[in-house]
């Protein structure tokens, strides 16, 4: 083995969410040799709590992610803490399809990837979001809603999907502020916010009022701040994918309601690509999945990589058989090893049992 370099892997999943851990279980449950690379840098980490996962409603993200670890290795299992910088597809018949390398220079070299390493969540340009976001600045009622309900709410206007959202969380409160910020409601979306009992105030929004490290409103253009502790803002997520380049898979646009809300790696079912043994799973195959949408996905995208390393398998198997003998097919399917691999399958049901 080269220096810096591990192989023997069935597989290598590149991010440690709830969606690479949960593939991952389903893996090394399924006695595969797998290993997780994490740079530790989940999206919902400024989160106090994940919800909506059935069991564990309101726990700390990091929190989760460690039951998760423990769970792995418990199985066997194994975490690395890193980056992967670089992927790309080993010379073909090789055992090892692919190699990945890590920032530090380690390289891993398994059968199959399975990507889950999530988006990073563009913002507007509004000094002061990046700081709250996952406190205060939040963008998913159903991640986040609860918590903020009854309180006075300010949504951010920045495209046709902000409008959708303002329903949403109109249903947590009664006092919703819309702030036009680059997007203009339809006459339909105005009648709605009319007889919803929403207000619409026109923007731009310049930035935020703290106290206290709360949220308390928000500042406009002209001067005048819209009271809210809570401020509802459409991210764009993008996918952390630049290590992918060298294997060809690009990500391409998503778009909802007329507008590009984000970008995703291709995917069919359980997260196949076109690069054959890479799947995808969370984030990075659909910008809208919660956690345990993610963990589910993840779990069926590790399952699916069983099947094929498990198809493979049994291909090589047979091809070992074929030639453990220089003799040819005559003598590979001559009556004694026939009685042999009779005697292997049949078992006990030889004497009727």
């Amino acid at each position: 083995m080269e220096q810096g370099v591990r192989d023997g892997l069935d597989v290598v999943v590149v991010g440690g969410g709830a969606a690479g851990l949960s593939g991952a279980v389903a893996l090394a449950r399924s006695r595969r040799r797998v290993v997780v690379v994490d740079a530790g840098e989940p999206r919902n980490a400024p989160a106090a709590g994940a919800h909506n996962y059935l069991s564990r409603d309101g726990v700390a993200p990091r929190e989760l992610l460690a039951i998760g670890r423990r769970e792995l290795a418990g199985y066997g299992g194994e975490v690395v803490d890193g980056e992967v910088v670089t992927a790309r597809r080993l010379d073909a018949g090789a055992v090892e399809r692919f190699e990945v390398v890590l920032a530090d220079g380690r390289a891993l070299r398994p059968r199959a990837l399975l990507v889950t390493t999530g988006v990073t969540d563009e913002l507007p340009d509004v000094p002061g979001l990046r700081e709250r976001w996952g406190r205060d600045v939040l963008h998913c009622p159903y991640c986040h809603g609860w918590e903020v309900r009854e309180q006075p709410i300010a949504v951010l206007a920045t495209s046709p999907v902000s409008f959708h959202q303002v329903l949403l969380w109109r249903q947590l409160s009664d006092d919703v502020t819309v702030v036009l910020h680059g997007a203009e409601p339809s006459e339909e979306q105005w009648e709605r916010f009319a007889a919803r009992g929403i207000a619409v105030v026109e923007g731009p929004a310049t930035g935020l009022r703290v106290a206290g490290d709360a949220l308390t409103g928000v500042r406009l253009a002209d001067g005048r701040v819209v009271p809210a502790r809570a401020l509802a803002v459409a991210s764009r997520p993008l996918v952390r994918e630049g290590f992918l380049a060298g294997l060809g898979l690009a990500p391409v646009p998503v778009e909802a309601m007329g507008a590009v809300i984000g970008t995703a790696l291709p995917a069919g079912p359980a997260g196949a690509t076109d690069v054959p043994g890479l799947r995808v799973a969370g984030n990075v195959a659909d910008p809208t999945a919660q956690v345990g949408s993610s963990a589910a996905a993840g779990t069926m995208a590790g399952a699916a990589l069983n099947a094929e390393l498990a198809a493979e398998d049994a291909d090589r198997a047979v091809a070992a058989r074929r030639t453990r003998t220089t003799a040819g097919p005559a003598e590979v399917f001559a009556p004694r090893s026939e009685a042999r691999a009779g005697e292997l399958v049949r078992g006990a049901r030889a004497h009727g049992l």
